[in-house]
């Protein structure tokens, strides 16, 4: 009898993500289910349960009533449904703004409940130290920085960031500082094309462009967005596939099978056996 076991699949680290710094753009997608983790896993360099869950799957008008245990659940269930991609948790709004001790006790939590490998943290001059904390910790971070999102009942909405003046500088000097900070990586959305190659050119870890720039270091996008699930898309979204429609007339197909009780058919039923 061989005592011969299959080696798992080792799953990509912080480490090997910033390793890509400058070379192949590394590929990342949100993903909040296991199906659908399983589906990205392939083609993934890192999969993303993002705060975005909440409108996406729960409805919600923006991530700010995200809660530790919503992120939980949903990445449980992507750690699941993927054996090779990095996985990264969101830390929802509240759960690390506050004292650094209890950011890592909410980040310590998310990683030992959903077994992921790090948490992503929408950056600031007041989160830079909560960042080096966590690093230090044990706990590897990936930072946020241009719009962001957690931050969108004092912008206003979901505005574009870094046009001009004092923003711009300001941004810039945010993603340094979260970099040096430790993050293994940085997400810069929504920002000016030409901010967003001189913060990739400025920092030693890769940035993650989402309606930023092809010149990023990798790109991101929320994966319903990608794949035509919503009737409407922000202007940096590429449609890859119309499954809404599909999804229609899907269901509307279904719809007039039943009501015309063409369904279920003989080859979707039981038949009790003879005798």
């Amino acid at each position: 009898m061989s005592s011969h076991r299959e080696q798992p699949v080792r799953r990509l680290a912080a480490p090997d993500i910033t390793l890509r710094k400058g070379q192949t753009p590394v590929v990342c997608l949100t993903a909040y289910t296991a199906p659908m983790a399983e589906l990205l896993d392939e083609h993934c360099d890192l999969m993303l349960v993002g705060d975005s869950v909440g409108m996406v799957v729960h409805g919600l008008p923006n991530t700010v009533g995200v809660t530790l245990e919503m992120m939980i659940l949903h990445g449980q269930a992507v750690m699941r449904g993927s054996k090779k991609a990095m996985v990264v948790v969101d830390m929802p709004f509240g759960s690390y703004e506050g004292a650094m001790e209890v950011a890592y006790a909410n980040a310590a939590r998310i990683m030992k409940e959903t077994g992921a490998s790090a948490v992503k943290v929408e950056a600031g001059p007041h989160i830079t130290e909560t960042i080096a904390y966590l690093v230090a910790r044990g706990i590897p971070v990936m930072g946020h920085v241009g719009l962001r999102p957690q931050a969108v009942l004092v912008d206003g909405g979901f505005k574009a960031k870094g046009k001009a003046g004092e923003e711009r500088r300001r941004i810039l000097e945010e993603a340094k500082a979260t970099a040096e900070a430790g993050a293994f990586a940085v997400v810069v959305e929504g920002v000016a094309e030409g901010l967003a190659r001189e913060i990739t050119a400025a920092i030693e870890v890769p940035t993650i462009g989402i309606g930023a720039s092809a010149g990023c270091d990798g790109q991101i996008l929320v994966t319903d967005d990608m794949l035509g699930l919503f009737d409407w898309t922000p202007k940096f979204v590429r449609r890859y596939a119309d499954l809404r429609g599909e999804i229609s007339r899907a269901v509307g197909k279904y719809a007039e099978d039943v009501r015309a009780r063409r369904f279920p058919g003989p080859a979707e039923i039981y038949f009790a056996k003879a005798g």
